[in-house]
């Protein structure tokens, strides 16, 4: 029999398989079918359909909590996993909040001069903010 696989001994595209695998199976919980796009289409890595027939979500799959230039006005959700728990957020939401919140102020050379910017580990005020797009467990 295999045993489990270490996430760190994977090279990136494994572990892009691996993440997706990971968050398809999550989302198909909460009543969301998965679709693998083979290319990014529209800033999406796969498109999450729910079963109420109405909610269709273009997904960029993410290792960390991420906001970029490159996602702004295509309607795109993020999804990272954190520990046990799966964020989905509204990328455009997000950024609204951090610059209505001056949590991406002028100080900012990552997004401002960049024009992206991630963190590691959620800090405390993103846990607030995305305990709504928790999706545990």
């Amino acid at each position: 029999m295999y045993g489990r696989i270490a996430y760190d001994a994977l090279n990136s595209r494994q572990k892009e398989n691996y993440n997706f695998q990971k968050v398809a199976a999550r989302l198909a919980d909460y009543g969301f079918n998965s679709i693998r796009l083979t290319d990014d289409w529209q800033g999406a890595d796969f498109i999450a359909i729910h079963i109420d027939g109405e909610t269709f979500l273009k997904v960029q799959l993410k290792g960390r909590l991420v906001i970029d230039r490159k996602y702004l006005g295509k309607g795109v959700h993020i999804a990272f996993l954190h520990g046990d728990d799966l964020y989905l957020y509204d990328h455009d939401g997000l950024v609204t909040h951090l610059e209505r919140s001056g949590l991406i102020g002028a100080d900012s050379v990552t997004w401002h001069q960049h024009g992206q910017r991630s963190w590691p580990s959620p800090p405390a005020w993103a846990i607030t903010y995305l305990s709504e797009y928790r999706l545990p467990a």
